[in-house]
């Protein structure tokens, strides 16, 4: 959008800015010489108290002063503009149209009050008017050129649109902001094969431009094009043999093509790279999981992956791997995942829960003792830590300390009848470790009616 310039005014204390306007304007410096210099002075006073009113925001009152000069001196197309830019505050919007117009057409070359009336329409969603007027404000300036063909696309006029992102591309060269608006065209229309087109022919025009190559890869593929698409990754990779984000595209045709050292090898150069986003890594190592459960025996392959992965200190793909080992059985190398993740996000609630419950597995009991207590801390109504706190003092023969725990856990817990039984089990255990036989029953039986009940 063009710049606008501007005349400072200083008038009543107060400074206003005022489009400069070009036709049928009044001169506030000639000295009068006739009967009619009293008009021009009550013309300059109503037109500085517009301003001033305009200023403060008193509208209505501003209107006032402009009509009081339209009576006196209806030429200068400036008393409409500024007419119509009240009223639109006012939500007076068909006054505020009929003003814009009336100044558009005492000035039809003024910029100004062309992006004025073109802002009126599009504020007002009339896109059609919006176009009429934009159209004569592209004639003195092309960067207008953008706004129309996104109008063009509001309004289905995709041939128009498509012809106006042709002469802009060609003229300006490509932009990421046009190639959205032609997407949106392409996808509205589903002209696939034109978009392909498109596409071809930039790879040509530019073929060491690796986005050209990756668009046209990824438009393949969706349009069910398996095979160009593959060549086309080859290609870029002769081209680029540095590329990275090719190997994203990659991975899959040679998972497809059962080539799997290549796609093996792809997926390396994928989860240590700088430019992949984590959400795409994670989702090539979902793959590369999936693939080593088909065929196990490139499971060393995997966990070298996954040491690269590490590495890249990304949250969602060291969860992801934690699950994966979870799942795997391997609860050692589940839980070096579980508390990679805690060492980068202290505040994960699920990661720390796994980590707890990993831990009492593996009999690491005092490290559940001294993570619970710091997850009381943080969840102090959580009655799922004040039963691993509880488990974990039970195993270090700490029956009076667990009790103590477990009383207190037990009253946070809401409709959770699982949960109620674990605790009534550990308040058992407590009361055995105590040698209190007649307590310790009290609560196994209430914790095998809870289990019976709950069957039922």
């Amino acid at each position: 959008m063009q710049t606008r310039t501007y005349i400072i005014i200083l008038s009543f204390g107060i400074l206003f800015l005022v489009p400069r306007f070009n036709s049928a304007q009044v001169d506030f410096n000639k000295t009068p010489d006739d009967d009619l210099g009293n008009i021009e002075d009550q013309f300059q006073e109503y037109f500085y108290e517009a301003l001033k009113q305009k200023g403060i925001e008193n509208y209505d009152r501003s209107v006032e002063a402009l009509l009081k000069c339209i009576g006196l001196n209806d030429e200068p197309a400036v008393l409409y503009f500024e007419l119509g830019k009240n009223y639109n505050k006012l939500k007076n919007f068909a006054a505020a149209e009929d003003a814009l117009k009336k100044a558009v057409s005492k000035a039809p070359d003024n910029e100004w009050y062309l992006d004025e009336l073109y802002g009126f329409y599009a504020a007002q969603n009339d896109f059609e008017k919006a176009i009429e007027t934009i159209k004569q404000l592209v004639k003195h300036h092309p960067d207008y050129k953008e706004d129309l063909a996104t109008l063009y696309v509001r309004t289905k006029k995709y041939d128009e649109a498509l012809a106006l992102l042709n002469e802009l591309d060609k003229t300006h060269g490509i932009s990421a902001n046009r190639d959205r608006l032609r997407n949106q065209i392409y996808k509205a229309t589903g002209r696939k094969k034109e978009q392909i087109k498109n596409l071809e022919q930039r790879v040509n025009d530019t073929p060491k431009k690796e986005s050209n190559y990756l668009a046209l890869i990824f438009h393949y593929s969706e349009n069910n094009q398996k095979d160009k698409a593959f060549e086309t990754a080859k290609e870029l990779l002769k081209i680029n043999p540095n590329s990275q984000l090719v190997h994203l595209a990659l991975y899959k045709f040679y998972l497809d093509d059962n080539q799997s050292e290549q796609a093996i090898e792809s997926m390396k150069i994928i989860l240590k790279s700088k430019e992949v986003k984590p959400d795409a890594k994670l989702k090539v190592l979902s793959d590369f999981v999936k693939f080593v459960d088909k065929y196990p025996e490139y499971e060393a392959q995997l966990v070298e992956a996954t040491t690269l992965a590490e590495s890249q200190s990304d949250i969602k793909t060291l969860e992801e791997l934690g699950q994966y080992y979870l799942v795997k059985g391997n609860k050692e190398k589940a839980l070096n995942y579980f508390e990679s993740v805690l060492r980068l996000d202290n505040n994960n609630f699920s990661v720390l829960q796994n980590v707890l419950l990993l831990k009492l597995d593996l009999n690491q009991f005092e490290h559940v003792l001294e993570q619970s207590s710091d997850a009381l801390s943080k969840y102090p109504s959580h009655p799922l830590f004040y039963l691993i706190s509880g488990v974990a003092l039970n195993a270090l023969n700490q029956p009076n300390k667990a009790l103590e725990v477990l009383e207190e856990g037990i009253d946070y817990i809401v409709d959770n009848t699982k949960m109620e039984i674990d605790f009534y089990n550990q308040l058992s255990k407590s009361y055995t470790l105590l040698n209190n036989t007649a307590k310790a029953k009290t609560f196994s039986d209430k914790a095998k009616q809870l289990q019976t009940s709950n069957k039922k």
